[in-house]
């Protein structure tokens, strides 16, 4: 059987453009593998999760008998000390967990700080 002259071109074309595509979505399109797309996934869970349960720390802030602590944190400049005097407060601790969540006493530390101006 004899093919078509057209034959070699039109197959280093199409792997070409296949190349060229999987090269181009991956980089230019956003596209992502499995591994990206369980990041992807479990960064969007964790900032969700961060964004539901802020509110309930800066309640358990605002309702704290020792209102020193309030006004230690939203004197300091520093938002590493914030987020630990937070977390030593045991503000940012979810029910269930032996310590305090660093990204939710980030946020309740940066809300705190915000809410006093």
């Amino acid at each position: 059987m004899k093919l078509p002259v057209w034959t070699k071109p039109a197959l280093w074309g199409a792997a070409a453009g296949a190349l060229a595509m999987t090269v181009f979505g991956f980089s230019v399109l956003n596209w992502h593998g499995d591994r990206g797309a369980r990041e992807l996934a479990a960064n969007a869970s964790r900032d969700a999760v961060t964004a539901a349960m802020v509110p309930f720390c800066v309640a358990k802030a605002e309702a704290d008998a020792d209102r020193a602590r309030l006004e230690k944190l939203r004197a300091e400049t520093s938002s590493y000390s914030r987020s630990e005097l937070v977390r030593a407060s045991g503000w940012s601790t979810l029910p269930g967990l032996p310590g305090g969540d660093y990204t939710l006493a980030m946020a309740c530390a940066d809300r705190l700080r915000v809410a006093a101006r």
